[in-house]
């Protein structure tokens, strides 16, 4: 399999990019519903599941980042045939899956309160404690943490993290198995196959 990007399908980095994203958001979503449904506030683990969120969504950050220097410099293979609303509707969805690939990592960091102990190997400092935070939200927007934290909080949990992510990723799945199971074309064989099936 090639590592680049063919006409007839992805290549081994687009795909290991991919998979891994995949994983790290269902790695997201297992740590923290894991703190908020089996641990009490201020225990270890309550604490070491938080870590693990973090952890991850700064990952997920930086994947993201590598995933669109990997697009924008390879490609991906032309779209299967179909009609321009699918097309259009291919497109769309994949705008808005980068979109929250950036903006949920984003702001659960700029949103967090405390430092992030990346996999327990080194610190990460918190947004709050940044030259960034002190130049935009505090001199430039005026804004305490306090203040800025519960929008962003907002945005990352009761909006992205509970609605958003899983629709896109549900219309995401579907879209993969219609193509795969009613249109019959190799769409998901392109992300999947590592040969022309």
């Amino acid at each position: 399999m090639s590592l680049r990007n063919q006409p007839d399908g992805y290549g081994a980095i687009a795909k290991w990019l991919h998979w891994l994203t995949a994983i790290l958001f269902l790695g997201a979503y297992i740590s923290v519903y894991y703190r908020q449904w089996f641990t009490q506030e201020e225990t270890p683990e309550n604490w070491t599941a938080l870590q693990l969120h973090l952890s991850i969504g700064v990952t997920i950050g930086v994947i993201v980042i590598l995933r669109i220097v990997w697009r924008l410099t390879n490609p991906p293979p032309p779209l299967e045939p179909g009609s321009s609303l699918e097309h259009f509707a291919a497109h769309t969805g994949h705008v808005l899956l980068y979109l929250i690939m950036i903006v949920a990592p984003l702001t659960g960091y700029i949103g967090t309160g405390v430092d992030t102990d990346y996999f327990f190997l080194f610190e990460i400092p918190k947004f709050e404690s940044t030259q960034a935070f002190v130049a935009i939200v505090q001199d430039r927007m005026g804004m305490t943490f306090e203040q800025f934290e519960k929008p962003v909080d907002f945005i990352h949990k009761e909006i992205l993290g509970e609605w958003v992510v899983w629709i896109l990723i549900l219309g995401h799945v579907m879209a993969a198995l219609y193509h795969h199971y009613i249109k019959k074309d190799r769409t998901l064989l392109r992300m999947t196959a590592t040969k022309k099936s």
